[in-house]
């Protein structure tokens, strides 16, 4: 695995593990080009360049991380399952959104048009779950973990269209829904690749979704006040889309007047001045404030993970280079 393609965050753990997670890491990212390049040419080239535009790989490192150096071959097969499913989810985002770009790359919607970027994420969620049907003893948990996570995704997916353009939803409708869209693939990531025959689900479960849900409000504050350069999108993609996020939720309170915008008729010039009155209210200071508050419940969590004190490291660097990939 090219550390260069990754935040230092991510590099940090990886020196930190430098005896066996590179390795492992560097074995799921083969394993993703061989099955990326199994769908006929066509599906291929684009679902190549879906995994060629890189990521965090924070999903699969999880996975890794819980299940520790001397796990089995099942452990990378999971890991790489977790990150085609993540990598499904996206194309099919992209789909929906029709978003033309993609940490700052054409999206597969806007190269090949729609029919092939369904038919690509299709592949992708396929991969993901043919890769886990090699026999062995945690198979079938593992299979049941990722399609319950996949079934999460699916709701928080509906419930993020039901809400589009809706100016009104709370802030525990919107938590509700990244814990689903986001946080359920967190939680699979720590369970799936957890010893399934030592009790402690319930705090990995808790660790999982409180990273999740940290990383999705710290992305959205970057949707708010990130420079294109680095998000990879333009300012307020998620307003532009009818997506209203905890940042505007927590400025609607402190500037009524941001509840009589018309969000259909937005432009790319005039989300960027919504976006700035949004950070004119200091909501972005709360949303940073609840999402480090939600790093510190998942790393207290650890406490009583079935963890050998080097993972538990581990995870707590995972934690802590959320906020700091953010800051």
């Amino acid at each position: 695995m090219k550390r260069s393609a990754v935040p230092p965050p991510v590099t940090r753990v990886l020196a930190a593990a430098e005896g066996w997670l590179p390795r492992r890491m560097g074995a799921v990212e083969e394993r993703l080009a061989e099955l990326a390049h199994e769908g006929g040419e066509r599906l291929s080239a684009q679902a190549g360049a879906t995994l060629a535009a890189g990521g965090k790989r924070l999903r699969p490192m999880l996975v890794l991380v819980c299940a520790g150096d001397g796990a089995a071959e099942t452990a990378t097969r999971a890991a790489t399952a977790i990150e085609l499913v993540h990598m499904a989810t996206l194309v099919h985002d992209d789909v929906l959104d029709a978003a033309p770009l993609r940490r700052g790359s054409p999206t597969v919607v806007a190269r090949a048009g729609r029919q092939v970027a369904t038919s690509v994420g299709d592949l992708l969620f396929s991969r993901a779950f043919a890769e886990l049907a090699a026999p062995s003893p945690d198979s079938t948990r593992q299979v049941a973990l990722l399609a319950g996570a996949s079934v999460g995704l699916a709701r928080g997916e509906l419930a993020q269209r039901r809400d589009a353009f809706d100016l009104e939803i709370s802030g525990q409708r919107y938590l509700e829904r990244c814990r689903l869209k986001t946080g359920s693939l967190f939680e699979c990531a720590c369970l799936i690749g957890a010893d399934p025959g030592v009790d402690g689900a319930a705090s990995l479960r808790t660790y999982g979704a409180e990273i999740g849900l940290a990383f999705q409000l710290l992305d959205d504050v970057l949707d708010v006040s990130g420079p294109p350069e680095r998000t990879g999108k333009a300012l307020g993609t998620d307003l532009l889309d009818g997506t209203v996020t905890m940042p505007f939720i927590l400025a609607r309170e402190r500037d009524p007047a941001l509840a009589a915008i018309e969000l259909r008729g937005l432009d790319a010039a005039a989300a960027a001045d919504v976006c700035a009155r949004i950070e004119a209210t200091g909501a972005l200071d709360e949303v940073r404030a609840d999402a480090r508050a939600r790093v510190e419940r998942a790393k207290d969590a650890l406490a009583a993970a079935p963890l050998d004190a080097g993972r538990r490291e581990l995870l707590t660097m995972v934690a802590d280079g959320v906020v700091e990939r953010y800051s």
